[in-house]
């Protein structure tokens, strides 16, 4: 009787001390279309501008060991497929080994200086626990195979096609999601 007690009490302590989620403040009739954000430069920023076109949406950082790959693949995935309606959307984040402590400013140069990003920067947000970003909130909710947390910096691409529909997640660097981006854009 006393084991069962206990174990309904750590229980009841195990379910209390998890983090809960922030309810998505987009409404799911919205869709992709819905969402904002802001940009790296604080300026708002409506996914609605991307009608039409198809979307890779990332979390970045500028320390990590992954940094160098991903973003030289980024762009050049972004400059060779922009033309036929390619989005490429980057969130820094900083709760991976604090790999992104930088300002925006610092974020800004970064990225422009030794990669020569002209994809979309978003401001720095979380992607995971209590304060996840609303943007992400609804891409780990959008698809089959699109929820779990994010386990690492650039380790969740979400794919969206032409129609704002979250198709696929991806923890691949990006040369490996080219077919997926090329099929999408014929389609």
């Amino acid at each position: 009787m006393q084991s069962s007690l206990i174990k309904a009490q750590r229980t009841a302590f195990v379910q209390s001390a998890r983090p809960t989620r922030r309810p998505v403040r987009v409404m799911a009739s919205t869709g992709f279309y819905g969402l904002s954000a802001k940009t790296l430069e604080g300026e708002a920023f409506s996914f609605d501008s991307f009608k039409g076109k198809v979307v890779v949406i990332t979390n970045v950082a500028c320390a990590c060991g992954l940094t160098n790959s991903n973003y030289t693949q980024l762009v050049q995935l972004y400059d060779k497929y922009k033309d036929q309606g390619l989005e490429v959307v980057a969130f820094p984040c900083n709760q991976f080994g604090r790999q992104e402590s930088g300002s925006p400013d610092q974020i800004r140069k970064f990225v422009d200086t030794k990669y020569g990003v002209k994809f979309q920067m978003m401001e720095k947000v979380d992607v995971n626990g209590p304060s996840t970003h609303p943007v992400w909130q609804y891409l780990k909710g959008a698809c089959a195979g699109c929820d779990g947390d994010v386990d690492w910096n650039f380790r969740a691409k979400f794919i969206v096609d032409k129609n704002g529909n979250v198709v696929a997640r991806s923890a691949a660097d990006p040369a490996a999601i080219e077919p997926k981006i090329k099929e999408l854009l014929a389609a």
